[in-house]
């Protein structure tokens, strides 16, 4: 089976988890601080925060840049659940708003339209992997006064040119953004996440709300949480960033192949410089009749998303029209692309989609 996902992990990795263990000190520590720091260094962050996870991740730079009960926060509509979630957990509402014409980012047009005397942030998602349009987001923000938060939860490595350079995303552009280190996404901890912001305060906020709203010890400023990371993943994470580079080229190069290959028989994503196709997302109108002949050939699929965010069960009352979003989920079809491809596996998988070209 060639799957659509998997993290690559080998003995380094094994190696630096086992030099945790053996240390005695396995909670959050001076490998958590390690990590921090050269996460900090490879996005060109003022400061990095290691968490429990992204989701976490997000609630915690919500709350960082004052988001509280009442508010609106714009977002979009597909997207993993997180996203909304974390605005629902700071008492906020959601408000929804459509994808771009030619990618699966939230519209900046749209995002425009939906700002209210209400709105207190802006949440982008860095989908599949492709950095969204932040110079028009940051325009709209900087008119308006509202903080942006950038969910690169599948986007580590990505880069976005703007001042005349490429940046790498996570050297924030808005306020913060928050990463993922789910065996699925682009480097692992196991479970993970990670917080970089330029501002001090914010920076602060999320250090302190992480670990029990604590300033010293036992000294209790706030009402917080035990968000923590510990020094077994960061030490994981730590090898894992070493390497991050090239599993992105590696996924790229796999990207291009396919989109040589199949552009004339489905629908291929946008490329753009910058993306490092954390997921290959194809479009096909007969997709689940594509996704069973891919799975009859051993080859591993994802639907990513089969539903929007407001037709989840907590978030139906924050329905909203997202037409260009709503005409996803019976199209879309991810291809596996990850790193642990080998060439034979990326033929394979290619050759498989082009049998079942005549009916895509």
């Amino acid at each position: 089976m060639i799957p659509i996902a998997k993290p690559f992990i080998n003995r380094s990795e094994a190696d630096a988890a086992s030099r945790a263990v053996l240390s005695g000190w396995v909670s959050q520590g001076p490998q958590v601080a390690a990590f921090e720091a050269e996460f900090a260094n490879f996005v060109g962050a003022a400061h990095a925060c290691a968490v429990s996870n992204c989701t976490t991740a997000l609630h915690l730079a919500l709350l960082g840049v004052g988001v509280s009960p009442g508010d609106e926060v714009i977002t979009v509509s597909h997207s993993f659940i997180a996203t909304a979630n974390t605005i629902r957990q700071c008492g906020a509402t959601p408000v929804f708003v459509d994808i771009e014409r030619d990618g699966y980012n939230i519209d900046p047009t749209a995002v425009a339209a939906a700002i209210t005397p209400a709105t207190r942030a802006i949440l982008v998602v860095h989908q599949m992997g492709m950095p969204c349009d932040m110079p028009a987001i940051l325009k709209l923000a900087g008119a308006h006064g509202l903080p942006v938060v950038e969910d690169a939860a599948c986007a580590a490595g990505s880069e976005l040119r703007m001042r005349n350079a490429w940046l790498r995303i996570g050297r924030p552009l808005g306020d913060v953004v928050c990463f993922s280190f789910h065996p699925r996404k682009v480097i692992t901890t196991g479970e993970g996440g990670m917080v970089t912001t330029d501002d001090d305060d914010v920076a602060a906020a999320v250090a302190q709300l992480r670990a029990h709203g604590q300033g010293e010890r036992y000294e209790h400023l706030q009402l917080g949480f035990n968000y923590r990371m510990t020094d077994i993943a960061a030490a994981i994470g730590r090898v894992q960033l070493r390497k991050l580079d090239g599993y992105n080229d590696a996924r790229r190069a796999n990207a291009r192949r396919y989109s040589a290959a199949l552009a004339d028989c489905v629908q291929v994503p946008t490329e753009r410089r910058g993306h490092v196709f954390h997921q290959y997302t194809i479009q096909s109108k007969a997709r689940d009749a594509l996704r069973e002949h891919l799975t009859a050939r051993g080859i591993g699929s994802g639907i990513y998303y089969p539903a929007l965010l407001y037709e989840a069960r907590p978030l139906a009352e924050f329905a909203a029209p997202t037409p260009r979003a709503a005409a996803l989920p019976a199209c879309v079809l991810s291809l596996p692309v990850h790193p642990g491809l080998s060439e034979e596996d990326v033929g394979t998988v290619i050759d498989a989609v082009r049998d079942f070209a005549p009916t895509a």
